[in-house]
């Protein structure tokens, strides 16, 4: 009479045990979407030192993740409005590596976003300046469409960098568009809160400390360049793409987890 309830305890436990021995370990598929800061574009070796690759090395790293694949879809000097999908621009290429990546339906699909800094221009970039309200809705679209096609897909909405208030270079940035960057920040969050009631656990915010971080250290973290208005400071060296890495990966595993 004694022998089954031991069994059963013994079942019992080896459930409880089972359920909270740890996360299961999650395969990601990842599309970086952005611009030169995404792409690398001022690095010395952007295969090897742009911030995607740090942000997989990273998450290579963590126990509860079994295999990252990545693609780099950061394209220098774009916008917002460059990725809209009615433009065929960007929006294309983007579905084409998606389109790789969701075939395994073993692994999470997640779309890390980081635009702006263009976007904020005085002139130059396509469609600069982009108003806050409109950078809202161009990101709103990008994603409304990429979760209708892989509904099964997350998102990590990344903030933009600081950039020095005299850069200058073949686009005009200045004060005026560090202004308006800033003015991005609030439209991130009250779209993060509208997916929050529409789409739980699809869309997430990045980390907002970048910002500031990167502008206390930009002399250590980015790369210095000449321009119209004297050095600015706009794109990470390679130490700073490596610091980069460590904060959108926090945004990332968030969404995965």
């Amino acid at each position: 009479m004694m022998k089954p309830s031991f069994n059963y305890a013994c079942l019992l436990l080896l459930f409880v045990l089972t359920s909270f021995s740890g996360k299961k370990e999650q395969k990601i598929n990842i599309v970086f979407i952005g611009d030169s800061i995404t792409e690398g574009g001022a690095l010395a070796d952007p295969k090897n030192e742009a911030t995607p690759i740090y942000v997989a090395k990273l998450l290579r790293h963590r126990k509860d993740i079994s295999a990252v694949n990545i693609s780099n879809s950061g394209f220098s000097g774009h916008t917002t409005v460059d990725f809209l999908p009615k433009n065929n621009i960007d929006f294309p290429k983007v579905l084409q590596v998606a389109d790789t990546f969701a075939q395994d339906k073993t692994a999470v699909l997640l779309f890390s976003i980081m635009l702006g800094t263009n976007d904020s221009a005085m002139f130059g970039p396509n469609g600069a300046p982009v108003q806050a309200a409109q950078y809202k809705d161009n990101l709103k679209v990008l994603i409304n469409t990429l979760m209708e096609k892989y509904p099964h897909a997350r998102f990590v909405i990344q903030y933009p960098l600081w950039y020095s208030p005299n850069t200058h270079n073949n686009a005009g940035y200045m004060q005026e568009g560090l202004d308006r960057l800033s003015s991005y920040f609030s439209q991130i969050e009250t779209l993060s809160e509208e997916y929050k009631r529409s789409h739980p656990n699809k869309v997430y915010q990045g980390n907002k400390d970048v910002f500031s971080f990167f502008q206390k250290n930009h002399e250590k973290l980015f790369k210095a360049e000449q321009g119209k208005h004297g050095v600015f400071y706009l794109h990470p060296n390679a130490e700073g793409s490596k610091a980069l890495a460590g904060f959108w990966v926090k945004g990332i595993v968030s969404a995965i987890n």
